[in-house]
């Protein structure tokens, strides 16, 4: 272990244990340094952003903070996980949750079933949102400007036989459905496989929970929608959800 790393990380603790700030003497006692060396690596905090210095006391900085967000938010994926790596075994099907985040699709978690894989991302989710339930889920919730955004930088083309053929045959796809309706897809994305996904409330951005099974247990899909639906608030409220996981 690096000794100045060491120290340095007990100074943050230290701060992070005074809300209201703390004087360096303060610090350095319960950190259990020498006053010199704690001037040395606060003054190397300060300018790295960890600490800020007002009016004499040390406080935590914005980079430290960015820091407690980042695990806040690692947290917040890993029990996400944990509740559709449950609901996917019990249910037997692959489960995501997925958000539409600044103008990109972005896939949070996903958790396989016993029986029943995942989806492999042969083809980058973001770019080929009009091929997938997740996607047209989300596109179904923007309004007209974000989605002719999206479009406009992905352009939509047909990636199995199944998949929408060009940006007018999805407009008038979308155009017939309410933002609050399921979505059913199937073998748009991938072959040999059927998806369905529909609209959860995380936030201010449009989110999605989407459910996928092969074909040949299809008879799996709209049950295990339903199931998730029922109990979508078991889902999210429980981990004190927020949208900037």
């Amino acid at each position: 272990m690096i000794t100045s790393v060491q120290r340095a990380l007990r100074l943050l603790e230290a701060a992070g244990s005074q809300p209201a700030g703390a004087p360096a003497k303060r610090l350095a006692r319960a950190a259990g340094l020498p006053l010199p060396t704690a001037y040395h690596l606060l003054r190397t905090l300060t300018h790295e952003g960890y600490l800020r210095r007002d009016s004499g006391v040390f406080r935590l900085g914005e980079a430290a903070e960015r820091l407690g967000r980042a695990g806040a938010r690692a947290c917040h994926r890993a029990a996400l996980s944990r509740a559709l790596r449950g609901l996917g075994e019990e249910l037997g099907v692959a489960v995501y949750f997925s958000v539409y985040r600044e103008g990109e699709v972005e896939v949070v978690a996903m958790a396989d079933g016993p029986d029943v894989p995942a989806v492999e991302e042969w083809a980058d989710f973001r770019r080929t949102a009009h091929a997938h339930a997740i996607g047209q889920c989300l596109l179904a919730q923007l309004g007209e400007r974000d989605r002719e955004d999206h479009l406009s930088r992905h352009p939509v083309q047909a990636i199995t036989p199944y998949s929408v053929r060009d940006a007018a045959d999805l407009r008038r796809r979308l155009a017939g459905r309410c933002p609050a309706q399921p979505v059913y897809e199937r073998q748009e994305y991938v072959l040999g496989t059927v998806c369905g996904a529909f609209p959860v409330t995380a936030g201010p951005a449009a989110a999605t929970l989407a459910v996928s099974v092969p074909c040949s247990k299809a008879e799996r899909l709209r049950p295990a929608m339903d199931s998730l639906r029922s109990r979508v608030n078991y889902i999210i409220s429980p981990l004190s959800f927020s949208i900037s996981i």
